[in-house]
């Protein structure tokens, strides 16, 4: 007789103990460990209680037809994939083969019967039912594996993919589970691990972890073993370990697998898991390099530093669009032109290279405007005659002041742009002073003159501050104006707390941020 490539836990149901023996008998000489049953619904209860993977199932039993049990089996989730064979010395005929079939048995089997057929049939029905558990095994594992996948290439953080990769590893392999990289400075390495526990270590150590492709690993990195606790030493661990790119550290995924011997399945699976962490993570590495490349070219356009006048503070910050790595268009200026502060913010529609060049060519055109002595009506038509003759189809919005520090007297005109907000000792509110869009055509853009008290602040934004897609952007304006009554003593802590509230909420585009504060000409 030939042993299958695994012995099986073999349920026999007769209400004759001598047949119970001779099958039994015949059974564990091939290899199988038998447990026996008298009544159908002893043999029910043994399917319950029993990890039985095969039943030889007599048809006349004394209190539940063979029929009747099979069909509960077939019906019972945690048993429905275990083959069922009939054995009966009486029901023998054509019509009670038929019915056992068709009632879901696997085989029938009619006595006298051989031994030798019976050990190929239970050999015949272990092959077929192992083949379809694998193949069902497998391709539950591959939804999991694509669930996973599409979850890693969702994220927009590697701590984000490192936590989908440990958790989708954790659900494929129903094993404790880690992922880990090096980030893209390669001074650091972040360790997530099925459950949502995250770590993030400043000295990467490879412990180990030098040859790519799946491995077991012995002695695994002190860090995976800090974020699986409790898990000691010497526990083998099947690990995906990937160069993310030539010369780079590793993206490695990790099962903690005490006692199971790695199949190949679970070698193939868990490397298409770990190349899927391993692009991603590159992915996201290289965009983190290209957005501080961006962001150099863009902080490189503005203004570094912004003049000390007598009789005026100011406060500004830039801050970039965390959805995008493309240099953006928004920019604010301040420059002293014969004893007056000029002082500008705007927003070039758009991100791209040639938004950032157009913004930057708007900053030196309406500087040397000023210095020819025009003021800020005439500026921003000349601006907007450049966009049409130099850029069309470009469009941009630009507010535009010049502030008499001495007296408070501020003459202003906007190019479509968001108004100034001037915060005084009686509240805050925003100034009218509106314009056509520039880039669309000579339109009339009327100046505003008002002024600004001792004390008073001007609070001027781009759009990215204060809107939110879905949000009426009046809402957002509504929460800066409150924000601002008043304004912070120390206008460097009054720009964290206005970021701090209102930029969390947004981020889909830059903010610019400038707030000029006019003080006692003695100060």
């Amino acid at each position: 007789m030939t042993v299958p490539e695994r012995a099986a836990t073999v349920l026999v149901v007769d209400d004759a103990a001598a047949n119970r023996y001779v099958l039994g008998t015949w059974l564990r000489r091939a290899g199988h460990r038998v447990v026996e049953a008298a009544t159908g619904t002893e043999a029910l209860a043994r399917v319950d209680d029993t990890d039985v993977e095969l039943v030889f199932l007599d048809v006349n039993l004394p209190d539940l037809d063979g029929f009747t049990v099979c069909d509960r089996i077939k019906n019972n989730p945690a048993a429905a994939g275990v083959p069922v064979v009939f054995v009966s010395a009486t029901s023998v005929d054509v019509t009670d083969r038929t019915r056992g079939l068709s009632e879901g048995a696997d085989a029938y089997l009619t006595e006298p019967i051989d031994p030798d057929e019976l050990v190929a049939t239970a050999h015949a029905m272990l092959r077929y039912s192992r083949a379809r558990q694998r193949a069902e095994r497998l391709a539950r594992r591959l939804a999991l594996l694509a669930s996973a996948t599409l979850t890693i290439n969702a994220a927009r953080s590697v701590e984000d993919v490192l936590a989908a990769a440990a958790s989708g590893a954790s659900a494929v392999f129903d094993a404790p589970a880690v992922a880990s990289a090096v980030d893209h400075a390669g001074d650091g390495i972040t360790v997530a691990a099925s459950g949502g526990r995250s770590r993030a270590y400043r000295h990467p150590a490879a412990g180990g972890l030098i040859e790519d492709g799946v491995q077991v690993v012995t002695d695994p990195p002190p860090h995976w073993l800090q974020a699986l606790e409790p898990t000691g030493p010497g526990t083998p661990w099947l690990a995906s370990v990937v160069p993310a790119r030539p010369r780079r550290a590793p993206t490695a995924v990790a099962l903690l697998r005490p006692g199971t011997a790695h199949e190949d399945e679970d070698r193939d699976l868990l490397s298409q898991l770990g190349q899927a962490t391993a692009l991603a993570v590159d992915a996201l590495r290289s965009y983190a390099e290209e957005r501080d490349v961006a962001l150099t070219i863009q902080r490189s356009l503005l203004p570094r530093d912004l003049p000390a006048v007598r009789g005026a503070q100011v406060a500004f910050r830039y801050v970039p669009a965390i959805a995008t790595a493309e240099i953006g268009g928004d920019f604010y200026e301040i420059a002293d032109v014969d004893g007056r502060l000029l002082v500008a913010i705007g927003d070039v529609v758009g991100h791209s290279l040639r938004a950032a060049t157009v913004m930057a060519e708007l900053r030196h055109a309406l500087r040397a405007y000023a210095v020819d002595g025009h003021g800020p009506a005439e500026i921003l038509s000349r601006l907007d005659a450049m966009l049409r003759r130099y850029h069309p189809g470009t469009l941009a919005t630009v507010l535009l002041l010049t502030v008499d520090p001495a007296t408070g007297t501020v003459v202003a005109a906007s190019g479509g742009h968001l108004p100034p907000l001037l915060s005084t000792t009686a509240g805050a509110e925003y100034v009218g002073v509106r314009g056509t869009i520039l880039g669309v055509g000579p339109f009339r853009r009327p100046e505003v003159t008002f002024t600004i008290p001792d004390g008073g602040s001007l609070v001027l934004v781009t759009d990215g501050l204060v809107e939110m897609r879905g949000t009426a952007i009046d809402e957002g304006m509504e929460q800066l104006r409150t924000l601002s009554m008043p304004v912070d003593d120390d206008l460097e802590r009054y720009c964290d707390r206005v970021l701090r509230v209102l930029a969390e909420s947004r981020g889909e585009d830059d903010i610019a941020l400038l707030v000029l504060r006019r003080t006692s000409a003695q100060q």
